[in-house]
């Protein structure tokens, strides 16, 4: 299998160099690395050319890294059914740089877009419905940011007495315990099978 992705490698780098960033073979993985600019004509050529044939689009993610100035990274991941090989294309953006939709090149991308939209906040130009897929319409916020709060921003909860859903501040209904070990509450007294070659 990395034998025929490093022939892979090898013709893509010499096919549409200008496309490609940068070229990494890990873990018997092929990733190319591609710009904005470059991603839908890089998609097209996986896509239609008889040596790639890169047909399925399988998925498209998000990845946060906060500390970096283009802190996304859009991956989308390629099926070549003909050639039995899969591959992963990246492309780096920030909060207001959109990427290009792969829309007319892989119609499947529509769902995968949304949800990296959602999830997010990662835009995409051309998209022909760019909406909320996961969340609920009135969210705040894009849940898988490193820098979204864990509690999140608002709760919502059906009001018996309203009949009706509300959205609430979130409100921590106890506060952070210090754990005892050492109660019965919080442990167990007797033995496990196993506990006694621990004290050997």
């Amino acid at each position: 299998m990395s034998e025929a992705l490093t022939e892979l490698s090898s013709y893509l780098s010499e096919a549409r160099a200008n496309l490609i960033a940068a070229s990494q073979l890990k873990f018997g993985e092929l990733t190319l690395t591609t710009t904005g600019d470059n991603l839908i004509p890089l998609l097209t050529f996986l896509r239609d050319d008889a040596k790639c044939g890169f047909i399925n689009m399988i998925d498209i993610c998000g990845v946060d890294w906060p500390q970096r100035e283009l802190r996304f990274d859009v991956v989308y991941h390629l099926l070549s059914p003909k050639q039995n090989l899969r591959i992963r294309v990246k492309v780096a953006t920030d909060e207001d740089t959109p990427v290009p939709s792969a829309c007319a090149v892989y119609p499947g991308a529509d769902w995968f877009e949304r949800e990296t939209w959602d999830m997010y906040g990662v835009l995409f130009t051309g998209h022909p419905d760019l909406r909320r897929i996961l969340t609920d319409y009135g969210f705040e916020g894009h849940p898988l940011r490193k820098d979204f709060p864990t509690t999140g921003f608002v709760e919502v909860r059906y009001d018996d007495a309203a009949k009706r859903v509300v959205y609430e501040p979130v409100e921590l209904k106890q506060e952070f315990r210090n754990f005892d070990f050492l109660s019965p509450w919080e442990g167990t007294e007797y033995v496990l099978p196993g506990d006694e070659k621990a004290k050997q």
